[in-house]
């Protein structure tokens, strides 16, 4: 259980800005570090998208991508049903086959959550000890333009519900405006809203909306600044932007991460989400993840897939492995 508190968050942040976090001191160290060589970036990525893996490899490796799902239902016209459904999806992806593993998670709306904790019943808990966790989008999703008081409600409100996980947007008008301190000072806020009644909190993750950043620059710097303001994991997209999750993105998210690994000695997740639907793209990110951070990021608690799709392509590419024939998108549950 994550236990950092606001206090213990601006003092970590004052040590390595080296001093209070405005917008100044912010400015000053966000654009002191490295630019991003953007060919280089691509060619690392393209690279690592092209490594094969072995039939053994295969078999793991899609175990593993459904393991660390987030199976995702985020529609305006979402209803309880419908949740009760993607939950009875997470709970037996494959009713052919007892020992397919679950995702990690569900993620809904927070008005959602309730119904997604009574649906998942006794099973609900952390994916590292078999559960399936509930993930709430947060704060104004997918624009994040409210006030701050709505956001810290919506968040608390998700908490106090049963969410496990809070997915927030940041401010991006603010972010490209140069204010990082307002950013900074929301992400603070909001993940002292995830704090629960018994003092643990919810994991946040922090969506940097990479696809409205415009440069890779921009994308490590809000990186950087998320994890300095508290966030648990740094995240891609809402998955209602183009682009989303791209292969580059995220291995410089990957990069950011395994920097702030060397400099702190913290683990920090990474979500890539919307825009990864097949188990062939899934498994280049897996590739990805493993080159730059190692095998062990690639647990639930470290690393996660946003997707609605997705599990399904992985379901008939195991099915294949296993029977030697594909049964077909007709026989798997569309939620």
């Amino acid at each position: 259980m994550n236990t950092t508190t606001d206090l213990a968050l601006r003092a970590r942040a004052v040590e390595i800005l080296g001093g209070e976090p405005s917008n100044e001191a912010l400015r000053r160290f966000l654009h002191g570090l490295p630019g991003v060589d953007a060919v280089g970036l691509e060619q690392r990525a393209a690279g690592l998208g092209t490594r094969s893996i072995k039939t053994s490899s295969k078999a793991w490796a899609l175990d593993r991508i459904i393991e660390l799902i987030d199976l995702t239902t985020l529609e305006g016209a979402d209803t309880p049903g419908k949740v009760r459904s993607l939950v009875a999806k997470a709970l037996h992806p494959d009713a052919s086959d007892a020992t397919c593993p679950r995702p990690a998670a569900v993620c809904v709306y927070g008005d959602m959550v309730p119904h997604a904790v009574a649906a998942l019943g006794t099973m609900h808990g952390d994916p590292d000890d078999g559960k399936i966790s509930v993930a709430a989008v947060a704060t104004a999703f997918p624009s994040g333009r409210s006030s701050l008081a709505i956001k810290l409600a919506d968040t608390a409100e998700a908490v106090a519900h049963g969410a496990d996980e809070i997915d927030m947007v940041i401010d991006r008008g603010a972010f490209l405006a140069g204010d990082y301190a307002f950013v900074y000072d929301q992400i603070v806020q909001v993940k002292e809203a995830c704090r629960r009644t018994d003092g643990t909190y919810a994991s946040l993750k922090v969506i940097l909306e990479t696809g409205e950043l415009n440069t890779y620059d921009n994308v490590k710097r809000a990186s950087w600044l998320a994890i300095l303001a508290g966030g648990d994991f740094i995240k891609t997209s809402t998955g209602k932007v183009q682009p989303a999750a791209t292969l580059p993105v995220t291995l410089l998210m990957l990069e950011v991460v395994r920097d702030w690994h060397k400099l702190t000695g913290e683990k920090i997740g990474v979500k890539p989400a919307g825009g990864i639907s097949s188990s062939k793209d899934a498994i280049k990110y897996v590739v990805t993840v493993a080159e730059t951070l190692g095998e062990e990021w690639l647990v639930p608690h470290l690393f996660r897939f946003g997707a609605s799709s997705l599990l399904n392509d992985v379901l008939m590419q195991r099915q294949k492995m296993t029977t030697g024939h594909y049964s077909g998108p007709d026989y798997l549950t569309i939620a």
